[in-house]
């Protein structure tokens, strides 16, 4: 484990170039990552998918795998995501973005979730984000 995060580390450093962590309608972002903690279900895997429709809005899709929770073991969910980069002048590496999920939750009918996050861009298409509120996840993010 500490070989990938070292691994990954140095990717980091080695990779140099102009970053956008939010070019607006057309931006299209896969974020992978872990699931620290949950308002009911735990740690577990997250990934999402998400497209630019303005400069401040996007929307997209996502599901997590909850590794210690019996009766929730995964979330589908749609999500909405509000970005305050441009609204906030921060530079184009960093964005920070409140947001929802709203899907299936497997014991219960129906998920909700809300998060304020930040992704910020160490290349054109590789950088880091976290999510905290209802759940924390840390993890990469890709444009693609």
């Amino acid at each position: 484990m500490k070989i990938l995060f070292g691994a990954i580390f140095f990717l980091f450093i080695a990779i140099t170039a102009q970053a956008q962590s939010y070019d607006g309608k057309g931006d299209s972002k896969i974020n992978v990552g872990y699931n620290i903690y949950g308002y009911e279900n735990g740690s577990g895997i997250k990934a999402t998918y998400c497209y630019g429709l303005s400069d401040l809005f996007s929307l997209g899709a996502g599901a997590t795998y909850y590794f210690n929770n019996e009766d929730n073991d995964y979330f589908l969910y749609a999500r909405a995501s509000f970005h305050l980069g441009p609204l906030m002048d921060l530079p184009p590496k960093l964005d920070i973005y409140p947001g929802v999920e709203i899907g299936y939750l497997s014991s219960q009918n129906v998920g909700l979730a809300a998060y304020l996050g930040i992704r910020y861009f160490f290349s054109d298409r590789i950088g880091i984000y976290a999510e905290l509120g209802s759940y924390g996840a840390v993890g990469l993010s890709v444009c693609i």
